[in-house]
């Protein structure tokens, strides 16, 4: 048996009701490590261009990394990855919790999904074994009943279930997968193409331990990370969860407010993490193995917004989205969001997003009471935001609109276009470029539309020389510069953050700067589980790799450079705080994009990656599908 992983992928084909195992070898692995790089190898090989992404041709593949269980911290993630319904390119997201190390310790490395089965069905997949059961009496149920209905069903409460919500299953356009009822496949909306599937969940049990080439060697890196843990900068998040920043964010004037029309939110005290920790935060929760524990569990118990603990608790994004985008500082309504979310089945960001849009349109008269059922959609109407996720999640009155996600949802009603803050139909999350200039860049420039966990932000340059270097990075740049150098700085970390979702490991655990564990480290802990002698340079390469890929599979589907721009909002000057008057520039933002697509070589004038670039990564077998 290889070490860190099975040499086994699971095909499940819906349509048919068959299973199949394929038992790729191990260049395979070490080619795309595992995660986004594996499934997009799957997607380009599986999907047809032009495929409907709630169709039965669109094929979702669920991907573990060769790290996946090691007893390590920041190792038990999961990838996502298919064709998008909420833009249309390339679709992939990253979650965290127990499911994916058992699905590792089930026996498998990946499962492939085709076709639609006839009726609703879960995978049941334990010990190497798999089979498909009926899930009728599953379908509708929000995700905290589904998982007790399965655990008394299999008699066994320590499955892990990954599933689809309401949200999914009804085809809301930003759905998505849900692990232990609070643990998110957000972006991208893949419980939308789950749901489409009628694949209402994937239960896993396992004991089936891939064994490592130097467990000694990686128990002393476990124990380094331990050690260092509380004098380490990522301690913060931790004790105060991602929403540590919401102060931070808002002083520096970088806080999106008021559906992005200023970067300052004069209610961000009464939402922050030290708030929550103050008042409803119950605990902190972890996933596999893992020391940082910064996973927030709030409960709230009176009240009109009365909050389970099993559903997890609110993080930054989150808190912005439904709490400074909507103008809302009711901290117990946005936790309650979070729950309608997880319960459902739906992406925070692009949920908050689009109902922050609304806001603005309802505002500006764009939007009228009538259209929106009776619900007073202004600014700050906590008891409105509230409703319309619940809408949402249903897909009900206005909700069923507002489900297509922003941009579409004002293509359909004819008003807004302008108030949209989307990228290729994504909605934005919440770090502003105006403030941290090389995200404009990849927010533009992202295959999946606009992300914040794509690349390292501006100020890491800065604060972090030791580590930087260690990426061939030794030129430390402003924040609000977007120069030749910065271009390089985003590019370089996006390789690294793109082997992150390849190899599959946690990004506040493993990183080029801030990070509990460096770059360097991170190469060591991949030596040590797979025996691999594997470089920087290599895992650079890994990454690259999967960019070209995601970039390939956007060409083939008619999407290149004339998708990577930004919302007119962001060229707009900011109004009121530290950030009054900031605004973006149309003529940075092109030459940046001129610099980072001949520093990537790909075709400056397209944003597609040319064929010498594609054969260079051994990628030769996409160059013939895109015809370059």
């Amino acid at each position: 048996m290889p070490f860190g992983y099975h040499g086994k992928v699971l095909h499940v084909h819906l349509s048919e009701g068959r299973l199949a195992v394929e038992e790729p070898d191990e260049r395979f692995y070490r080619t795309y490590m595992g995660g986004s790089a594996l499934g997009l190898h799957y997607l380009l090989r599986h999907t047809p261009a032009g495929a409907d992404p709630l169709g039965p041709e669109n094929t979702l593949i669920l991907s573990l990394g060769v790290l996946t269980g090691a007893p390590i911290s920041g190792q038990s993630r999961i990838t996502a990855t298919a064709k998008s319904p909420l833009t249309g390119a390339v679709g992939d997201s990253q979650a965290g919790g127990f499911f994916p190390a058992e699905l590792k310790f089930a026996g498998y490395d990946a499962i492939v999904i085709h076709g639609r089965a006839q009726e609703p069905v879960y995978l049941w997949i334990h010990d190497g074994e798999a089979e498909l059961r009926p899930a009728g009496h599953l379908w509708g149920k929000t995700t905290g009943e589904v998982e007790d209905l399965l655990k008394e069903e299999l008699g066994d409460n320590k499955v892990q279930v990954l599933q689809v919500g309401p949200a999914g299953e009804k085809g809301v356009r930003f759905a998505a997968l849900i692990n232990m009822a609070n643990r998110a496949n957000g972006r991208t909306g893949m419980g939308a193409v789950m749901g489409s599937k009628r694949l209402k969940a994937i239960v896993v049990r396992g004991k089936m331990r891939p064994p490592l080439a130097d467990p000694k060697g990686l128990n002393e890196l476990a124990r380094w990370g331990a050690s260092a843990f509380p004098e380490s900068d990522v301690y913060g998040l931790g004790m105060l969860g991602t929403s540590e920043i919401v102060r931070s964010q808002n002083k520096r004037g970088g806080l999106p407010t008021r559906n992005w029309t200023s970067g300052y939110f004069e209610g961000a005290e009464a939402i922050s993490g030290h708030r929550m920790a103050e008042t409803i935060l119950k605990e902190r929760d972890t996933c596999y193995a893992c020391t940082v524990r910064c996973k927030r569990v709030v409960e709230v118990t009176e009240g009109p917004y009365r909050v389970d603990p099993r559903h997890g608790g609110p993080e930054y994004e989150t808190i912005a989205t439904f709490g400074s985008y909507c103008g809302v500082d009711h901290l117990e309504a946005i936790a309650y969001a979070n729950q309608l979310c997880n319960m459902y089945g739906m992406d925070t960001i692009s949920c908050g997003a689009t109902i922050a849009w609304a806001m603005d349109c309802y505002e500006r008269g764009l939007i009228t009471q009538e259209q929106t059922g009776g619900i007073d959609l202004r600014f700050g109407n906590a008891e409105a935001m509230v409703q319309m996720v619940e809408l949402i999640g249903r897909r009900e009155g206005f909700g069923r609109i507002l489900g297509e996600g922003s941009a579409r949802a004002a293509e359909m009603l004819g008003v807004g276009q302008d108030l949209v803050v989307a990228v290729k139909g994504q909605e934005m999350p919440a770090h502003m470029p105006q403030v941290k200039r090389s995200l404009g860049l990849i927010y533009a420039v992202n295959p999946f539309g606009a992300d914040h966990q794509s690349s390292e932000h501006d100020p890491s340059y800065r604060h972090y020389p030791e580590r930087m270097a260690e990426i061939g990075l030794t030129n430390p740049q402003p924040d609000r510069v977007l120069n030749e150098e910065k271009v390089r700085f985003a590019l370089t970390t996006e390789y690294l953050y793109s082997f992150l979702d390849s190899v599959n490991v946690c990004q506040f655990v493993f990183g080029p700067a801030w990070h509990l564990y460096s770059a360097g480290q991170l190469v060591e802990a991949v030596r040590r589980v797979t025996g691999w002698d594997v470089t920087i340079e290599e895992v650079l390469r890994v990454g690259e790799r999967r960019l070209n890929m995601l970039r390939a599979f956007n060409a083939r589907e008619g999407i290149g450079r004339e998708a990577d721009r930004l919302p007119k909002k962001l060229f707009q000057a900011l109004k009121g705080g530290p950030t009054d008057g900031v605004a973006l520039t149309e003529e940075e933002i092109e030459q940046a994009k001129d610099l980072y697509y001949a520093m990537a070589g790909w075709d400056v004038a397209t944003g597609t990656p040319t064929r010498s670039k594609l054969e260079e990564l051994g990628l030769g077998w996409v160059a013939d599908g895109l015809g370059v």
